[in-house]
């Protein structure tokens, strides 16, 4: 089978002596940020009809501003009108007031590819071949002790994608946390060479749900992604389906962290847990049976 040209550019960055050599510049936090500084001004928006075409993005329900869009980052961020998410239970008003009820529903957080990985008790991942600890990732030893036995569900997202995400979970925002890294490409071509995720600029937040106890909801920038845009609510409260931020060009992740038994995933995703798997959902899919 043919390879596509962003396949073949992959395999010469991270397979050959030159590529390595560039890969290095490339993954640099000061290149992401001079290319999103690019993306950002108006001569960038030449680049919206290709990219269009490439991926076969459809236009429709998407929210176009007067005169187009400003830049490629602009029409990379844009807003549909068409997505009707099964949101979390809300305020309910009683005879007493208004009183907040939770629902105990996990959803995607995201349009994606989703593999389901369960977490070993070593606190080890291996998605994709490669190989890391929970510790690593959250960069806290003892909130990774927690999900010992838990699974994750990876969330991977191409430059197709919507890249604007929600909460997957009605609950409390406990605490947020950012952890500066570089910016590896999330293909599967990339993360079996270097342990991405553990290596990636991510952000994350541990949110208290009332159905699945203590989740890590986190977001992982991808190649010449430097900005990973969260909204942290003034009353710490997460609703699931509610916009929580976006990503700002290219692939990139999002991964939930789950406790040893505590949500009951459909039986699709159960019966592809720990295999070489990805399926597709859509924002606001229902993951829990």
């Amino acid at each position: 089978m043919k390879k596509n040209n962003d396949g073949m550019a992959l395999q010469f960055l991270y397979h050959t002596v030159i590529g390595r050599m560039l890969l290095k510049i490339l993954i640099s936090p000061c290149i992401s940020k001079l290319a999103g500084k690019f993306m950002d001004g108006r001569a960038s928006a030449i680049f919206i009809p290709f990219f269009r075409r490439k991926h076969g993005i459809s236009m429709k329900g998407v929210i176009v501003p007067k005169g187009g869009f400003p830049s490629f980052n602009a029409f990379f961020c844009r807003k549909r009108n068409d997505l009707k998410l099964q949101n979390g239970a809300g305020e309910v008003v009683t005879k007493g007031g208004n009183v907040w009820q939770e629902s105990v529903t996990l959803s995607s957080p995201c349009d994606a590819f989703l593999t389901c990985i369960p977490i070993k008790g070593n606190q080890i991942f291996d998605v994709k071949h490669t190989r890391f600890s929970l510790r690593d990732l959250l960069q806290d030893g003892k909130l990774a002790k927690e999900f010992e036995g838990g699974t994750a569900l990876v969330f991977r997202l191409t430059p197709a994608h919507y890249h604007r995400y929600a909460y997957a979970a009605d609950g409390r925002i406990l605490s947020w946390r950012r952890v500066p890294g570089v910016f590896h490409s999330v293909r599967p071509i990339c993360t079996r060479e270097v342990p991405v995720y553990a290596q990636n600029a991510r952000e994350y937040q541990v949110i208290e749900t009332k159905g699945f106890g203590k989740i890590v909801q986190m977001e992982i920038g991808a190649l010449l992604i430097g900005r990973i845009t969260n909204e942290i609510p003034k009353d710490h409260r997460a609703i699931r389906g509610k916009e929580k931020g976006r990503f700002e060009f290219g692939g990139s992740t999002i991964m939930l962290l789950l406790k040893k038994d505590a949500a009951v995933l459909r039986n699709d995703l159960l019966a592809m847990a720990g295999k070489e798997e990805e399926l597709s959902v859509c924002i606001g899919e229902i993951l829990t049976s």
